[in-house]
């Protein structure tokens, strides 16, 4: 007789052994993978999301890649006053498939803070500074021109210079980009330098295994050590698996989360996330822009970074242009479709000051609230006005603001009623840029992690993603994840 038979015990999860095991594949997850495997460690890398090819992501629409590509869709909801959206990847590469390909480096100013706040040295500029520089050779990264098809980044940047506010040509990690105005559903012609198009492959060529469609439930431990790693795949099959150091990096949600469930410091961690928010302006014009022809982010002006909002053209498609007039009267909505030509869609990054509480639910959920702040909303409100000021300065006879009950302005008086009546409740924010969610710093700074990622107390439990930083970077994160990710691995001390 086969099978269990009567009263046989049903059989356990299935094992696995690596000498690492990288849980997330995005931008820290495979800086640290690449890292770990040139040093001739055995690698194994867990992604909760699938792996999909270029030629795959060019064979599917926009709204498919959507589906597929982002958690839940891209709208995971943050609640608060009022509940901002927010999107993050979950694909082999994680949020590098489906961002700009934006790469910044950290300014001195912010790493020396960082270092002071924290009490955590060995992570300046002179630190990072040949990380950056062979990271950015590594990904091809340039000074994005306009292009041919770019004329919104083109009048912005003529209404930067009108005013005398600085702008310059975007840092973005691509080779030979077409153009295609695809890059945040998945770049359809290998141009965007994201992890699953470089990083990754070099790993695997190095040794190292990707498991696509893998999630990580919980973290065996005894308070030391991490003895194994609970995962389940699309299929409901359990793994343990088995590694002597493991790499976390599962986002600035999933790794505190991962940590609440496996009782890692849970009080500590996901209390506190930064966040940036967007707020989407779309400008008409008077003559043709044709904006659905270029690509994004091709210029930003940074007259404002000392208060951590920038300003920059963002794509105009369809789904784009419906996502940012959702919810407005439908005579609103067709007569601006009907110039679709003549509109571009602008970006305007804001850091906030309140922050993110993360809690995971006992199915492997995640609820967020944040605590926006009276000093938050007043930040909304000045870098809405001076995207104002700049959009009529490039020309702009009218711009929709992010408030769905907000009406059209016209010139600077009404955006000047418009920022006296807008309450904290009616913005419309997106974000896509969470961080420090398990920061790095001494435990009595409220730090999580030592200044080698690992979690206080533990010797084989590294972090490699967001939630790492020690605070929020004020530009694209993409650059200072990696070059920390690099870092850290390298500097990961015997087990």
């Amino acid at each position: 007789m086969t099978g269990r038979g009567r009263g046989a015990r049903p059989a356990g999860p299935a094992a696995s052994q690596s000498d690492v095991l990288v849980i997330g594949s995005g931008a820290g997850g495979s800086a640290a993978a690449l890292e770990l495997a040139s040093a001739g460690r055995q690698v194994t890398v867990l992604e909760e999301g699938p792996r999909v090819s270029t030629a795959e992501l060019a064979a599917a629409t926009p709204a498919q890649n959507m589906r597929r590509l982002y958690r839940q869709g891209g709208l995971t909801p943050i609640f608060g006053s009022p509940t901002i959206a927010y999107g993050e990847g979950r694909c082999v590469g994680g949020t590098t498939v489906v961002n700009g390909g934006l790469f910044w480096e950290p300014s001195a100013e912010l790493l020396d803070r960082w270092a002071a706040d924290s009490g955590i040295g060995g992570y300046r500029a002179a630190d990072l500074a040949p990380r950056l520089k062979r990271i950015a050779g590594r990904l091809g990264v340039i000074a994005q021109p306009h292009g041919t098809g770019n004329r919104d980044s083109v009048l912005l940047a003529d209404g930067a210079d009108r005013l005398g506010w600085r702008w310059q040509p975007s840092h973005r990690a691509v080779r030979g980009c077409a153009h295609s105005n695809r890059c945040t559903t998945g770049c359809v012609t290998g141009a965007k330098q994201s992890m699953a198009v470089g990083y990754l492959p070099e790993a695997e060529a190095l040794g190292a295994r990707i498991l696509p469609g893998v999630r990580a439930l919980t973290l065996e431990h005894d308070g030391r050590r991490v003895r194994g790693v609970v995962t389940v795949d699309a299929r409901g099959r359990r793994t343990v698996h088995r590694a002597r150091t493991v790499v976390v990096a599962a986002g600035p949600i999933g790794t505190p989360a991962l940590f609440q469930r496996s009782r890692i410091h849970p009080r500590l961690a996901g209390r506190e996330m930064a966040l940036h928010v967007n707020l989407r302006t779309i400008a008409r014009f008077d003559d043709t822009v044709a904006a659905g022809a270029g690509t994004i982010f091709t210029a930003q002006v940074q007259e404002f970074t000392d208060r951590g909002v920038l300003i920059m053209p963002s794509n105009v498609t369809p789904g784009g242009l419906g996502a940012a007039l959702a919810g407005r009267p439908p005579h609103t909505v067709e007569r601006l479709l009907a110039q679709a030509d003549r509109l571009g869609v602008y970006t305007t990054q804001v850091r906030l000051a309140g922050r993110v509480r993360i809690g995971s639910t006992p199915f492997g959920g995640t609820l967020l609230r944040h605590g926006m702040t009276t000093r938050d909303h007043a930040a909304l409100r000045t870098a809405f006005r001076d995207t104002a000021r700049l959009l009529f300065a490039a020309g702009a006879v009218e711009l929709t603001p992010p408030v769905t009950a907000a009406g059209e302005l016209r010139d600077e008086a009404d955006v000047e009623r418009f920022c006296a009546a807008v309450r904290p409740g009616d913005w419309e924010l997106v974000s896509v840029h969470g961080m420090a969610s398990c920061r790095m710093g001494l435990p009595e700074r409220g730090g999580i992690c030592d200044e080698y990622g690992r979690p206080h107390g533990f010797r084989n439990l590294l972090v490699c993603d967001a939630s790492v930083l020690p605070g929020v970077t004020g530009i694209s994160p993409q650059g200072t994840i990696m070059a920390f990710a690099h870092e850290m691995a390298s500097r990961m001390p015997p087990d």
